[in-house]
This record gives structure tokens, C-alpha cells and sequence, in this order.
């Protein structure tokens, strides 16, 4: 399995991004893909993810503010990043979770960097 993401860039305080997570090599269809960002202490913050079935789930920091959704035709997870504040600055990582209760069965992509100015 392999990860990649893809739609980083710098905008304005206010502006938005829409973050793509191209997966190739699984069965993308039965997997639940996240989207994650660094957070205090060494951590990661999860920001999104959407599971096998459809169902979403959302950091309260972003929710009402970014959507997530898939393309099973194309393999692809998007975050849609609207109403973006200094605070998200971050490296967004995609993973690939083959198996949601078992961390053994993720695939990480490197990483997409957003950078939102004041």
C-alpha cells in the first residue's frame, strides 16, 4: 500500500485548501483513512477520518470547518479546509488504516504542508 497527499500550500487567515490522499496497492473501499497534524507534547492530533462505512469524525478544533469525504473510484480522501486560521498551520499526514484496531495495518504518506498567515 502506498500513500500520498497532496494540495498544501500558504494562504491567508480566512482562506481555504482542499487536501487530497491518493491510495494505491489496498482495498480501499474496506479501510479507514485519517488525517492528522502535530500536536503539544510530541503527539498527533487526529483532525479527521472517515471509516469503511462512511462515518466521519471530527476534532472539535475543525469541526464545521473542514469535511472530509472519499472518491472509492479514485481511491482518494479529500479534506476540504475552509475558514482557515493561524492555528492549522501544520504538516497534514493521510493514513491508511487497513485495520482500524490494529496500528501494524497503517500506511502513512509523508505529509502535505499548510501554512495559514495572519
Amino acid at each position: 500500500v502506498q500513500v500520498e497527499e497532496s494540495g498544501g500550500g500558504m494562504v491567508q487567515s480566512g482562506g481555504s485548501l482542499r487536501l487530497s490522499c491518493v491510495v494505491s496497492g489496498g482495498i480501499f473501499a474496506s479501510a479507514a483513512v485519517g488525517w492528522y497534524r502535530p500536536a503539544p507534547g510530541n503527539k498527533r492530533e487526529l483532525v479527521a477520518s472517515i471509516a469503511s462505512d462512511g462515518t466521519t469524525y471530527y476534532a472539535d478544533s475543525v469541526k464545521g470547518r473542514f469535511t472530509i469525504s472519499r472518491d472509492i473510484g479514485k481511491s482518494t480522501v479529500y479534506l476540504q479546509m475552509n475558514s482557515l486560521k493561524p492555528e492549522d498551520t501544520a504538516v497534514y499526514r493521510c493514513n491508511h488504516m487497513a485495520d482500524p484496531y490494529n496500528p501494524d495495518f497503517d500506511t502513512w504518506g509523508q505529509g502535505t504542508q499548510v501554512t495559514v498567515s495572519s
